[in-house]
């Protein structure tokens, strides 16, 4: 049987049981129409790049499955007539990469990152000297120098 991925976007309003309770849902369409679902990536609310029936962001997951044509077909038409369902996205791959996603691999690099509070503050920098100390450019100084260019 053919490989396949498919990418859903649920609506941003649904809790993550609402999200996992889709999931195992779509898994169940492709259990039934004799595939496999061997992996599945919970994503999380992402914002998206345009509205989509007035919502900014979604919940995103991923079924990789091992599943005949028909099973794939079921589950686009499911997908099509959900209401929870904004967008989904199959497609045909050549192997089963058991790994975690690309977007999974960069979610976690970010996570650690050290947050923005943790860097140093400017007022931390006092080996400079304050601006006040520094001398000053009077008018008088440019006036004379000017004369002596003359």
């Amino acid at each position: 049987m053919p490989f396949y991925e498919s990418v859903i976007i649920a609506r941003q309003d649904l809790s993550t049981q609402q999200v996992e309770a889709l999931t195992e849902q779509m898994t169940a369409v492709v259990n039934d129409n004799g595939g496999k679902v061997e992996k599945t990536e919970q994503w999380g609310l992402r914002s998206m790049a345009y509205k989509i029936n007035k919502n900014r962001k979604g919940h995103y997951f991923q079924l990789t499955m091992d599943a005949p044509a028909a099973a794939l077909f079921e589950l686009e038409r499911q997908l099509r007539l959900h209401e929870d369902v904004l967008r989904s996205l199959s497609l045909r791959i050549d192997a089963i990469d058991m790994e975690p996603s690309a977007i999974l691999v960069a979610k976690s690099s970010r996570d650690d990152r050290p947050r923005r509070d943790d860097r140093p503050r400017r007022d931390d920098r006092d080996d400079r000297p304050r601006r006040d100390d520094r001398p000053r450019f009077n008018d008088a100084d440019a006036a004379s120098e000017s004369k002596g260019e003359e």
